[in-house]
C-alpha cells in the first residue's frame, strides 16, 4: 500500500501532512558525519552504494521521515557526460573543462557512472518500510547548465545568463543534451525502486521572465513529458527555487505533478494561485529550522493552516543547513504530526 507522501504525491490529501526535508541526509546528523570520516570525499561517498544507501536511511531511522530521499548530488549528471568533477574541501564542486572553454562533443560520456546510484537506490528500498516512499531527483537543466558553464557555483549565474544571450543555439544545444541525460537517469532511478522524483531547479530565480520560460518551463516541460510517456504512474516533482510570480505558470506549463516552494513564497498566496487540487510541497525557511525558538511552531502551523484545503508535504523552502539542532528537528515534526 503506497505510503502518505506517496498519496499525496498522486493528490489524494492526508489528515496529518506527510513530512521529508531536502538534504535531510548530510551534515548536520552526527552519524553521517562519522560515516564520512571513514569513507572519505564526497564523491567517492556518492558512488559507494552501501554507504550512500546507509546515508540515505541514517534520516529515516532517527526521525521518521516519510520520504527517503537519494543520497547524491545534482553534478552526477555532467559527470555522466563527460566532464571532471571534484568537491573540493571548503570549496565545493568544480567542473572542468568548462563550457566555456571546450564544448560538449570533446567530452566522452560516461553513462556508466549512473550505475552505483541506481544500486543505492535498490539497496535503499531494500532497507525501509513500504509507508516510507524512496525519492530520486535530478537537477534542472538550467541549473545544471550553469554549472557546466562557470565550473562552479556563482552568485547571479552570470555565464551562464551571458551565453544564454549571446548564443541561445548553443545554450539550447546543452539544456537538449542535459534533458536527454537526465530523463535516462531518472528512468533508472525509477526502475531500480525509486516512486516519485523531484527536479530540483536551485538556480531558477535568475532568469527574466522569458528566459524563465524558455530555460526553465521549456525543458522541464520535456523532462516531465518524457517520464509520464515511460512511468505514468511516477509523480513527478518540480521545484524553481527563486519563480516567484513565474511560479503559477510554471506549475501549469511544465505538467508537474506537485511543486516545491521556497521559503521566499506566501504560502497563503501560493495556494489561492496554483491550480486546484495540485500537491505543494513546503515551505518553512531552513534557516528558522536552525535557529529554533518560539517563531518555529508558530510558522510551522501557519504553513499548515495555508494547505489545509489541498495535498501538502511539509518541507523547506531548500536544503536543511548543516548546523541545524537535531532538537529543532525533533520539534518540527511534533509539530506537524500533533505529538
Amino acid at each position: 500500500m503506497p505510503g502518505p507522501l506517496l498519496e499525496t504525491l498522486k493528490g489524494n490529501a492526508q489528515k496529518i501532512a506527510p513530512v521529508w526535508l531536502m538534504r535531510q541526509a548530510g551534515r548536520y546528523l552526527p552519524e553521517y558525519r562519522e560515516l564520512r570520516a571513514q569513507k572519505g570525499g564526497f564523491l567517492a561517498l556518492v558512488y559507494d552504494s552501501e554507504a550512500a544507501a546507509e546515508v540515505t536511511v541514517q534520516p529515516i531511522r532517527r526521525f521518521g521521515f516519510d520520504g527517503a530521499i537519494l543520497f547524491s548530488d545534482i553534478l552526477i549528471v555532467p559527470h555522466a557526460m563527460g566532464q571532471g568533477l571534484e568537491f573540493l574541501a571548503g570549496e565545493g564542486p568544480k567542473l572542468s573543462p568548462t563550457l566555456r572553454e571546450v564544448t560538449l562533443d570533446s567530452f566522452t560520456p560516461a553513462l556508466e557512472r549512473f550505475d552505483p546510484v541506481y544500486e543505492t537506490v535498490r539497496r535503499t528500498r531494500a532497507q525501509i518500510g513500504e509507508d516510507v516512499t524512496m525519492l530520486g531527483f535530478a537537477g534542472s537543466p538550467w541549473t545544471v547548465a550553469t554549472y557546466m558553464i562557470a565550473g562552479e557555483g556563482s552568485k547571479d549565474q552570470g555565464p551562464a545568463r551571458l551565453m544564454a544571450y549571446r548564443d541561445p543555439g548553443l545554450m539550447q544545444e546543452i539544456c537538449d543534451r542535459i534533458v536527454a541525460v537526465s530523463v535516462e537517469y531518472l528512468r533508472g532511478q525509477i526502475d531500480a525502486g525509486a516512486e516519485a522524483v523531484q527536479l530540483f531547479d536551485s538556480w531558477a530565480g535568475s532568469l527574466a521572465p522569458d528566459e524563465f520560460e524558455r530555460w526553465v518551463i521549456a525543458p522541464n516541460a520535456a523532462i516531465t513529458a518524457a517520464i509520464k510517456a515511460s512511468h505514468p504512474d511516477t509523480p513527478v516533482i518540480g521545484f524553481p527555487k527563486g519563480s516567484g510570480a513565474k511560479l503559477p505558470a510554471y506549475a501549469r506549463e511544465t505538467g508537474v505533478d506537485a511543486v516545491g516552494l521556497d521559503e521566499t513564497l506566501d504560502p497563503a498566496w501560493a495556494h489561492k494561485v496554483l491550480p486546484e487540487g495540485m500537491p505543494v510541497q513546503g515551505n518553512l525557511d531552513p534557516l528558522l529550522l536552525e535557529a529554533g525558538g518560539p517563531a518555529l511552531p508558530e510558522r510551522i502551523k501557519t504553513v499548515l493552516a495555508a494547505f489545509e484545503d489541498r495535498p501538502h508535504v511539509f518541507n523547506l523552502g531548500h536544503g536543511i543547513g548543516q548546523f541545524t539542532p537535531i532538537e529543532h528537528v525533533e520539534e518540527l515534526l511534533r509539530t506537524v504530526r500533533g505529538g
